[in-house]
């Protein structure tokens, strides 16, 4: 993982670079999206490992996936898909795609809420946390919900190197230790 992280990064620094200087940070970021979503298919995976494939074929049927025909900033995005297929980095596309709405987020001051629910949370639940939970961390947050059954109830939310445990099981945890003093 750390070594996917590693080499992604420059990838993901250089097409948010581009973006950024097109003023086309969105756009980007769906077509990075789009590109994950075509490098995780099972299908595609065995294209990318096909020895019997060139590269260049590799990157034409990336490209002519993209759904960009037609569109500025084809060459742009052709020539991206060309370099990453020739360095056999295709396979990075979700960890770019992350990377990049990571350095988008930054720079709109928005950082990630992970919130870990014992149950599914709906959409306005989430919405109504976080409206509640932003002036507590002073910055807009966006938020990414995971489910873990061991919280019991509640929720703990950790937004970089904060948390916020209002979970059963934290405060079950902090009873035992007041217990054991």
């Amino acid at each position: 993982m750390a070594e996917s992280v590693t080499i992604a990064r420059p990838y993901a620094e250089a097409v948010y670079r581009i973006a950024q200087q097109a003023g086309a940070q969105a756009v980007w970021s769906a077509r990075l999206q789009r590109l994950a979503l075509v490098a995780q298919d099972g299908d595609m995976a065995a294209v990318m490992g096909n020895p019997r494939l060139s590269v260049e074929q590799v990157a034409n049927l990336f490209i002519s996936l993209s759904e960009e025909k037609g569109k500025d900033g084809d060459a742009t995005l052709g020539n991206f898909i060309r370099t990453l297929a020739e360095n056999r980095r295709l396979v990075l596309l979700p960890e770019i795609s992350r990377l990049f709405e990571l350095a988008r987020s930054q720079e709109e001051g928005v950082k990630e809420a992970v919130v870990y629910s014992a149950f599914p949370i709906d959409d306005s639940q989430v919405a109504s946390l976080m409206q509640q939970l932003e002036p507590r961390f002073a910055t807009r947050l966006s938020a990414r919900v995971e489910i873990d059954p061991s919280l019991i109830g509640g929720v703990k939310v950790a937004v970089g190197d904060q948390v916020l445990d209002a979970s059963v099981r934290g405060k079950l945890d902090a009873m035992a230790v007041a217990l054991n003093n």
